[in-house]
């Protein structure tokens, strides 16, 4: 590092030998000053020669504060010197800085003329206008300080109140690694220091429960066509149904779910156990499943909307594959039904995930028709009504007309058609007794063919059900 006293006496030295001797030295520091200052501590008398070495002592400490000051400005990469530069300066060289000079600004020096040769510089201050500072409105008071309490989760379910996170918040946190398992250059490009958690408290859980655990996965899981063991099977299912004391095994039951279902949906027989021991989960009065809703629909989705189920292997598997789907679907409504209270945006993510594989083309006709399924089962009528009806021409010109022609009569385009025509028909609540099926006008016909497509249009005329073709008609006004 420069010193700077040593560039100073050098740059003195060279100065001292381009004078002439017969010279006095030319001080840029005024006289005047020292003189001032020595009178202000009681010195009265002080010669000529004390006031030209202290003139030059003062020139020498200001040269080496402006040194140091430009130093520290060039080392920030700034052009401007600054007040913090100066006070950095007087810092590094062991001097008092200077109290009450502090701006984040350059500050703006004026010049006032004393008299001939004798420069005055001041910091320019800032003009206000009265008047307008006067006529300025008021700040708002500030509010007193108060306490207030709210509740962080009831249950471990934590309430949509302005004191908790947002939902997006939520999601953030949601996808930054966690565990022991997660990637440390992940987290770090997350922002997230603590890769790895430790709980306090170890989940400890009896003999007698994990005993218990290991018999009922035993028992549903047996394939055995034996009467017995089919007995037995229902019999695990009515004790994971009726017993009051499976709180602790309600996250294994829900992980067991979750992995047989994602690691055998080859299995029909496997996935239908799964979600038989999910509705008897459901079903449990004393379980407090709200915290695992969104875990617990994830394999029941799964196995509504799964693109392949089970194996391909002649008509019953088919059918066992449509009726899987089925059941998938009510457990869909009773989990939206059941679990929406305490999870107010758990319904509408159901529904607009089977609206998505609804409207989506390359899906083939199984996924469809659980999509449709889950819909009705999930929204209701009102999202038939509201999301579905305004889309059936495009899928009637789009996927059900090509697939006609592909695989007319077929039993994947004969569920779809029906699936598609049981969800329209939930428009009406009341289905009516025994109309001809003649009723409705041509007028209507038509009007009902150029909404939602000549495919489900001829099926719900064959119905013979004038009152949900005015309930389809009149969704058209839904804007």
């Amino acid at each position: 590092m420069p010193n700077p006293s040593g560039a100073a006496n050098a740059a003195a030295g060279a100065a001292g030998a381009a004078i002439p001797p017969n010279e006095a030295p030319k001080l840029l520091w005024n006289a005047e000053n020292i003189k001032d200052v020595a009178e202000s501590v009681g010195i009265n008398s002080l010669n000529e020669e004390a006031v030209k070495s202290l003139a030059q002592d003062v020139e020498y400490r200001i040269g080496q504060v402006i040194v140091e000051s430009l130093r520290l400005m060039r080392a920030a990469r700034r052009t401007t010197l600054t007040v913090n530069d100066v006070s950095l300066a007087l810092r590094v060289l062991d001097a008092e800085p200077l109290y009450g000079y502090d701006s984040t600004r350059p500050l703006r020096f004026g010049e006032a003329s004393l008299g001939p040769g004798q420069p005055l510089f001041y910091i320019e201050d800032e003009e206000v206008d009265f008047e307008k500072l006067i006529n300025a409105p008021l700040p708002k008071v500030p509010r007193d300080t108060n306490f207030t309490a709210h509740w962080l989760a009831i249950e471990g379910v934590q309430p949509s109140i302005p004191q908790n996170p947002t939902t997006a918040e939520s999601r953030s946190q949601d996808l930054l690694p966690k565990g022991t398992g997660a990637n440390p250059a992940l987290a770090a490009l997350a922002g997230n220091d603590t890769i790895s958690f430790n709980p306090a408290v170890k989940h400890i859980v009896s003999k007698e429960l994990i005993l218990y655990f290991d018999k009922i996965q035993g028992a549903i899981l047996d394939d055995n066509p034996d009467e017995e063991v089919v007995r037995l099977r229902q019999a695990a299912l009515g004790s994971v149904r009726d017993d009051p004391g499976l709180h602790q095994l309600a996250p294994y039951f829900i992980n067991f779910i979750m992995d047989r279902v994602t690691h055998q949906l080859d299995d029909t027989f496997t996935l239908r156990q799964m979600m038989e021991l999910t509705n008897a989960l459901i079903e449990n009065k004393t379980l407090f499943l709200d915290p695992y809703a969104s875990s617990l629909s994830a394999p029941v989705l799964t196995c509504l909307m799964a693109r392949k189920l089970g194996s391909d292997e002649g008509a019953d598997s088919l059918k066992d594959q449509y009726e899987l789907r089925q059941l998938a679907a009510s457990l869909v409504g009773r989990i939206a039904q059941k679990y929406a209270g305490s999870n107010t945006l758990l319904r509408p993510k159901l529904t607009r995930t089977c609206l998505k594989y609804f409207l989506d083309p390359t899906k083939p006709p199984a996924v469809l028709f659980g999509a449709i399924s889950g819909l009705v089962e999930a929204g209701g009528p009102e999202a038939i009504r509201v999301l579905v009806l305004r889309n059936l021409k495009t899928f009637d010109s789009g996927i059900l007309q090509p697939l006609k022609e592909k695989s007319d009569g077929s039993i994947e385009y004969e569920m779809l058609v029906q699936g598609i025509v049981h969800a329209v028909a939930s428009l009406d609540s009341k289905q009516a007794l025994s109309i001809s099926s003649n009723s409705s006008t041509g007028s209507e016909s038509s009007d009902l063919k150029d909404f939602i497509g000549p495919i489900i249009a001829e099926k719900i005329l064959r119905g013979g059900n004038p009152r949900l073709v005015k309930s389809i008609l009149e969704a058209r006004n839904i804007e």
